[in-house]
């Protein structure tokens, strides 16, 4: 299969945003007979300064600028599309950090709403990250059937909690995207680890599409390091810096053949996870 992810610079101007992702894909080599997937990362249409700005984006399930934004180039450019995180209205005054994955015709497949949110002191410029004041965690898993497999959807701070990653795995995941934007401090701590440790631990492809860079005169400042990593633990590949693709094809034969002769799944004797 064909697995392109975008690593973005992305700032508070949406159109210029909109510009890059567009002209990124006008440049992406593709085979136009054969599914293409394409994974941007967390916020990419709107990044960088206070959160409570999302609140000036969101739409609902059925009107939204970015989203249909965003469906219309998986349109155009006939791809299938995790299209990142765009803001979402939460019935308490919020928004949701929601992930759609779009087909080739631009219609929706599924979508998942952040589930874990990054109310968390980092040693760095901002040094206070609240996103519960803007954002309402989501209250669902989502494993959709594509002609790429069965993919689950996480976001960013989702990668530190692994019943997460259990539960997609147990529900039929076999591939994982993250669209993310990890801080630079925490990134380069943990940002490959992590990533290395749920594909193990889940015997999926890990998709990960990351903000890299300074954002917004430097305000913000994001690790990058976007990775496509293997069911065995293996990077498949990565760019640690700068702004563009990471591309990779993915046979899922080697996965199938490390769930059959390592089976965790039917080994583990913990209870099954669930949401609160």
């Amino acid at each position: 299969m064909h697995i392109s992810l975008l690593q973005c610079q992305s700032s508070r101007d949406v159109s210029a945003n909109l510009l890059f992702i567009e002209s990124q894909l006008n440049e992406l080599k593709r085979d136009v007979d054969a599914p293409h997937l394409v994974v941007l990362p967390e916020c990419s249409l709107l990044f960088g300064g206070h959160e409570s700005q999302q609140l000036a984006y969101a739409g609902d399930a059925h009107q939204s600028p970015l989203k249909s934004a965003l469906s219309a180039l998986a349109a155009k450019y006939q791809v299938f599309m995790v299209a990142g995180t765009i803001p979402a209205l939460a019935e308490d005054g919020r928004v949701y950090s929601r992930s759609y994955l779009f087909d080739d015709k631009g219609d929706t497949l599924g979508y998942y709403d952040k589930l874990h949110l990054f109310d968390v002191d980092v040693a760095d410029g901002t040094k206070q990250y609240r996103e519960s004041e803007t954002f309402c965690p989501g209250d669902h898993i989502s494993v959709i059937d594509t002609p790429f497999g069965k993919i689950g959807l996480a976001i960013c701070y989702d990668l530190r909690f692994p019943d997460l990653f259990r539960a997609m795995r147990l529900a039929g995941a076999e591939i994982i995207t993250l669209p993310s934007a990890f801080t630079k401090v925490t990134g380069e701590a943990h940002w490959q680890v992590l990533l290395q440790a749920r594909a193990i631990e889940t015997q999926c492809v890990i998709l990960a599409a990351a903000q890299w860079g300074q954002h917004n005169e430097g305000s913000r400042e994001t690790w990058g390091q976007s990775m496509v990593v293997g069911p065995w633990g293996n990077i498949l590949a990565e760019r640690k810096t700068g702004t563009g693709w990471v591309q990779a094809e993915v046979d899922l034969t080697e996965l199938h053949s490390i769930r059959r002769k390592m089976p965790v799944m039917q080994h583990n004797r913990f209870l099954e996870p669930s949401l609160k």
